[in-house]
């Protein structure tokens, strides 16, 4: 599965959302690439899983599968963000950015923690989603007012970057697509 310290193209590896310490949601995911950027496949029908967990269930638990797309998501080490491109029947839909904690590799696999907000890229610009999330998951006990501001921080990085024309995806990933089943 893994080559060192990155994976194999093709593995399949658990993308994780782990929340104070322990697993809330595992998936399925294969490798794209692994190098530099980690870049993973998120494909319509991959199962999750959803171990016991003392906060709660995770709000997704109510689905046992991931629905309508294939997903591709782009991690670069460091990042409280990830960059993910939806595909439609194999047709390339839009870009996201979904705002999460920075993902630790594990030995099979990876680890994170959605943090609510996202931005919706468009050709023509972007636009905030879920803004309020960040505000929910603080009065729940999922985040603490300082992961917020940190939160707010990465956020207003990106859509700096993004008002400024930056895609750092764009060059490779633009003509990218999922493979056919």
């Amino acid at each position: 599965m893994t080559m060192g310290d990155h994976f194999s193209v093709g593995a399949f590896v658990h993308r994780r959302e782990v929340l104070h310490g322990r697993v809330w949601l595992s998936t399925p995911v294969r490798v794209v690439a692994d190098d530099g950027v980690l870049a993973v496949l998120l494909a319509e029908g991959a199962p999750f899983t959803f171990p016991a967990h003392p906060f709660g269930p995770h709000p997704w638990s109510g689905h046992q599968r991931w629905t309508a797309t294939d997903v591709l998501q782009l991690h670069r080490p460091g990042d409280a963000h990830a960059v993910w491109g939806f595909f439609r029947s194999g047709r390339f839909d839009h870009w996201y950015i979904n705002f999460q904690a920075p993902y630790q590799r594990t030995r099979d696999g990876f680890e994170t923690l959605d943090h609510g907000v996202d931005i919706v890229v468009h050709d023509d610009g972007w636009s905030w989603k879920d803004r309020e999330d960040v505000a929910e998951q603080v009065a729940s006990g999922r985040l603490t007012e300082s992961d917020a501001a940190a939160v707010w921080a990465e956020a207003g990085r990106v859509a700096a970057a993004l008002d400024r024309g930056e895609r750092w995806w764009l060059p490779r990933w633009r003509q990218w697509s999922p493979p056919s089943r």
